[in-house]
């Protein structure tokens, strides 16, 4: 099996697994209990929280475990604007953004009243800080955008965009989803007040994300105890919270080293892909993880098919549109609707597991596959 679909997910290290089952059978205790157990599990998870906030160069107090990166957008965006409705009602957004994102605006548009501003890309696809600040009113409250783009690895100019905001009162939440443990990430540094991570991306478990968070005031998403420092309700996934921190220490020391590598397997990719009839589905600087390629008059779900049936999974997209009828948003918000592209384009996602050979192989069949078109 050739696995080249890690922009939906990747797999799970075995240092990860191994130190979440070590939790499962050692760290029953509920965090919150005031006995033994219960001190034994909060301390796990305060040194999880310190780790990541390592990473992140931010205090722990500003880390909230999440469910994962869908959470973790949800509670940015709607507890920050529910509780500061007296500042303005307006939010922009790239029209490019995880369905997490559009969903959860246009959720605050339906149901609460919010304006909502789509910024499309310019013609070529690009994306400038210029774009996001002409969308800007007086009432403007935050801007959303993701750090690189699941479909096509797109980045997006972060640093530039929260340097124009100091001078707004709009607040800046980046969707960092698919870049951390890929770049370093510093949200201060950065000039982010809210930033969205999940740990499937980088080798951990599914179901556990984090969200940092600025001293600003947002309300709570989930309510009930007082978990999270009273910021998120429910008994913390313990074991899921060590993977995530596991994970991404791990990522974090090979940050260099794995990121030279995913550089090199593209090349070789499209190395290998010389002489066969393609194009790229690139909008300025992008991850080398992420290649979004089309193949002109083959069909994308045809293909994936065709693939799938030989060992190779790849996508079309979002894994969270998957089984979905409706083309590519991204691709549609450069190329408009009725653009052929958005029924032949492919994404192939790698990661620093990923191989040389896994790559030879995987041109092998596509080339056999494309030649009985």
């Amino acid at each position: 099996m050739i696995y080249l679909d890690n922009a939906a997910t990747t797999p799970v290290l075995p240092e990860v697994s191994q130190a979440m089952l070590n939790t499962l059978n050692t760290t029953f205790g509920n965090p919150s209990s005031i006995h033994s157990y219960g001190r034994s599990a909060g301390k796990v998870i305060r040194e999880a929280r310190k780790t990541i906030a390592a990473i992140l160069d931010a205090p722990a107090r500003n880390i909230i475990f999440t469910s994962g990166g869908s959470e973790a957008n949800n509670q940015a965006l709607i507890g920050y604007a529910l509780a500061n409705r007296d500042k303005g009602n307006h939010i922009v957004v790239t029209a490019i953004e995880h369905h997490a994102v559009l969903h959860t605006v246009q959720y605050l548009q339906d149901r609460h009243g919010f304006d909502i501003t789509l910024v499309k890309p310019n013609p070529d696809g690009s994306y400038t800080a210029d774009l996001i600040t002409n969308a800007l009113r007086d009432d403007t409250i935050m801007v959303s955008t993701m750090y690189a783009n699941n479909e096509t690895g797109q980045i997006l100019p972060i640093a530039e965009i929260a340097k124009r905001l100091k001078t707004h009162q709009a607040v800046y939440h980046v969707d960092a989803v698919q870049v951390m443990g890929k770049l370093s990430v510093h949200p201060i540094a950065l000039g982010i007040d809210f930033l969205s991570a999940s740990a499937h991306k980088f080798h951990g478990p599914k179901g556990v994300g984090f969200l940092y968070h600025g001293d600003l005031k947002f309300d709570n998403l989930i309510h009930g105890g007082e978990q999270e420092n009273g910021r998120r309700a429910g008994t913390e996934s313990i074991h899921n919270i060590v993977g995530m921190a596991t994970a991404l220490e791990i990522s974090a020391q090979y940050l260099d080293s794995n990121y030279d590598k995913v550089s090199a397997l593209k090349t070789h990719l499209l190395s290998e892909l010389d002489g066969l009839d393609y194009y790229i589905n690139a909008f300025g600087e992008t991850m080398p993880h992420v290649l979004n390629l089309g193949f002109p008059g083959f069909n994308q779900d045809l293909l994936l098919m065709k693939l799938d049936l030989q060992g190779v999974a790849i996508s079309t997209g979002s894994a969270c549109t998957a089984g979905a009828i409706e083309p590519s948003h991204v691709l549609e918000a450069v190329y408009g609707k009725t653009s052929a592209k958005l029924k032949e384009s492919v994404r192939v996602s790698l990661s620093d597991l990923t191989t040389p050979e896994d790559i030879s192989e995987f041109v092998r069949i596509l080339k056999s596959i494309l030649a009985q078109k």
